[in-house]
């Protein structure tokens, strides 16, 4: 028995020993590695695969994938198998031939992403990154504290192991491990180290250590390399040694880059305007012959951030700024260059214009059409600047991000939740994640049905008011025999806040039973909007400055019964100063002069509404249409965001700004509404709110931008 029970000890043991020196311990290499395998190579302009016949030239037409879907943020690495393995189909189906993902992902991508390409005669490949926390990114001065340099070393060797499927990871909060043990390798083409580096750790990093040598390692060395270029030299070389020594495999190498920390020099007017004052050259990193997999430079490119991107000294640069620089990036490199990420938004809020206007490849504001044009106008561009291929940004929808001019505005913490069609940064998507569990609640196209079942929530002169809410937006239907929005007005006065709102409105010249917070103008087709009682104006509130130089809203406070209503505006633009000698265009702006700078003023009216056609299913789609007529009716829908609602899912407006001194939030259960033409005071009744709560109902779409990039990359 002492024996069995000795026997059983020790093969338990064994099996925990082998489970260790296979999955958790790094430092086990596999002996009598005799060559070293590539499937993946650069010379100093194109990329390259062998894919068993030979090297190949290999020109990347990729899609960057998230982590995220609504309900979840993307740490919670939430989407399942089920969901990876019908949008690697879609992606493929697409005409893209690769796929690229930030960090490590939850091990259903990999072993979704395995049996999707094990038995696929044309399998889709993986870029795989090595992402940098943003806690770990700002909390040192030098990519050499150890706190930065080990972590970051320790997490490229955890996803050489993890494409190779021997890996296995404790997390927090989790009993068992995560195992990683699908061995995607044959099909990874390329890891980028890093993330858009943050000026400051490149300056502190240059200035703050004494690298008194270049770097000279297995695999890559330096030379006339600045610190934080030797830095990324060393965790480069040191993570193709670990992959080298271990699986004897190498693939093709890059750094994460953009144009805030591009290789060019600026003048330092430029620079402090733009705050661009760090350069990180790839060039400068040098690939030995030991290396095979080779190197290129990976960017992030768009065409309306920076505005640096606008001070050029070529004669063309009117015709197009984005060609332009990246044409000048791929003079500049003697690796491939490849724009890792590039794209459009196509949700309805807007925070920059193109810095070529006549192009319209603006952040935001652009239909799910005009998306499709633009991705294939700047894949054009990419292709005739001599780079070896593009990365669209991105595969799907984020309904958790932010962006800087809208982020005030909501609650952060349950962003994941709703859709906000404001921010742009949730909708560069190529599939949309629309509410409802197979198709959305209504959709205004002109078409009565939607609301057959519905009662009016109010009647009155002729007038039917009918309203309804999902995850994105309030609808309402307004309904009078004979009504005609080209000849005749139709106000809707919506009272949200108990704090402020006005009985009348002196510059539109209408009057309401309850004290008003907004008014939907239907003005004709071209002429319709939002209006704001200024005291609830979000703009001038939180951007009072950018819309009027030195002007102080909390000095000079809107009266709360104030019958001043405002067009609903975002500004457009972070940077407020402009160097007066470059070559940037103000024509279109308002600006101030002193002695070194232009004062920038740049915003747009974002309430002003668009006429057309948004279901999806009709042939005169519009994804950026908030409001359609029928025969004696109009529809309408707006974000949530445009009505002040910070947080949807508990029904959490904005409060006071005034008495707040900022953004602070109450709970509503209902709004008073009301319809009617203005020539008598309109009636306004209560409607009631429930909070959408935290599972929210969505169903996919591709989107029509999706389709327009498809018949261009299967077509050439």
């Amino acid at each position: 028995m002492k024996k069995y029970l000795f026997v059983c000890m020790v093969i338990i043991l064994s099996l925990f020993a082998a489970d260790y020196l296979y999955f958790y311990n790094g430092d086990y290499y596999i002996p009598n590695r005799d060559e070293i395998t590539c499937f993946t190579g650069a010379d100093s302009q194109n990329l390259y695969i062998d894919k068993g016949e030979g090297p190949e030239k290999f020109e990347i037409k990729g899609v960057n994938l998230g982590l995220g879907k609504p309900g979840y943020f993307a740490t919670d690495k939430a989407v399942t198998k089920e969901e990876y393995l019908r949008w690697f189909g879609q992606i493929q189906d697409l005409g893209s031939n690769l796929i690229r993902v930030y960090t490590v992902a939850h091990p259903d991508f990999y072993e979704a992403f395995y049996e999707y390409n094990k038995d696929n005669p044309e399998p889709l490949y993986l870029i795989q990154g090595v992402w940098v926390d943003d806690y770990l990114l700002n909390s040192v001065y030098s990519a050499f504290d150890k706190e930065f340099y080990e972590p970051f070393y320790e997490e490229c060797k955890d996803v050489v192991d993890i494409v190779h499927g021997r890996k296995k990871i404790r997390e927090k909060g989790r009993i068992f491990p995560v195992n990683y043990k699908f061995d995607i390798s044959p099909w990874v083409y390329a890891y980028i180290l890093g993330v858009e580096w943050e000026s400051d750790i490149v300056a502190f990093t240059n200035e703050s250590e004494h690298q008194s040598d270049q770097y000279e390692g297995k695999y890559l060395y330096t030379e006339d390399a600045s610190n934080f270029e030797i830095f990324l030299a060393a965790i480069g070389d040191r993570t193709i040694e670990y992959e080298t020594e271990k699986y004897g495999v190498q693939r093709t190498l890059a750094f994460a880059n953009w144009t805030t920390t591009d290789p060019f020099e600026y003048d330092e007017n430029i620079q402090l305007a733009a705050e661009k004052y760090a350069e990180i050259d790839v060039d400068n990193i040098i690939a030995k012959d030991s290396f095979e997999g080779g190197m290129f430079a990976s960017y992030h490119v768009y065409p309306y951030y920076p505005e640096l991107l606008s001070y050029e000294d070529d004669s063309n640069v009117e015709d197009n700024q984005y060609l332009e620089y990246l044409t000048r990036l791929n003079r500049h490199h003697n690796i491939p260059v490849v724009i890792t990420e590039f794209g459009v938004s196509s949700s309805r809020g807007k925070a920059s214009y193109e810095q070529n206007r006549q192009l319209g490849r603006d952040q935001g504001g652009m239909s799910e059409t005009g998306q499709g044009e633009a991705l294939i106008s700047m894949y054009n561009d990419i292709k005739k600047s001599g780079s070896a291929g593009g990365i669209v940004f991105i595969w799907q929808d984020e309904w958790f991000k932010r962006t800087w001019n809208t982020m005030s505005n909501v609650d952060l913490s349950v962003t994941a939740f709703w859709s906000d069609y404001q921010t742009n940064e949730q909708y560069f998507g190529l599939l949309s994640f629309d509410p409802g569990k197979e198709e959305s609640i209504c959709y205004v196209d002109g078409d009565r049905s939607d609301w057959k079942e519905d009662a009016p929530v109010i009647e009155k002169d002729g007038y039917g008011l009918y309203m309804r809410y999902d995850e994105k937006f309030i609808y309402f239907m307004v309904e009078k025999e004979g009504m005609d929005i080209t000849k005749d007005r139709l106000y809707l006065p919506i009272d949200t806040t108990p704090k402020s709102g006005s009985l009348t409105s002196s510059n539109l010249k209408i009057s309401m039973t309850e004290p008003a917070d907004f008014v939907v103008e239907i003005n004709g087709k071209n002429n319709s909007r939002i209006w704001v009682q200024e005291r609830y104006d979000t703009a001038t509130a939180v951007y009072g400055d950018k819309f009027k130089k030195y002007f102080n809203p909390y000095v000079n406070k809107p009266e709360k019964e104030s019958g001043q209503f405002n067009k609903v505006n975002l500004p457009l633009s972070e940077f407020d100063y402009y160097y007066k000698g470059s070559k940037i265009d103000f024509s279109d702006f308002s600006y101030s002069d002193s002695d070194s700078y232009y004062s920038l003023e740049q915003y747009y009216e974002t309430g002003k509404l668009t006429y057309g056609n948004a279901n999806p299913s009709a042939d005169d789609f519009n994804s950026l249409a908030d409001f359609c007529t029928g025969d004696g009716f109009v529809e309408i829908k707006i974000p949530w965001q445009l009505l002040n609602f910070a947080d949807p899912t508990t029904m959490r407006i904005h409060d006071d700004y005034y008495e707040c001194y900022g953004v602070e939030y109450i709970k509503i259960d209902s709004m008073n509404v009301g319809a009617g033409d203005g020539k008598t005071e309109i009636l306004m009744e209560p409607f009631k709110l429930k909070g959408l709560g935290k599972e929210p109902e969505y169903h996919e779409r591709l989107k029509e931008s999706y389709y327009i990039l498809k018949d261009y990359w299967t077509s050439e």
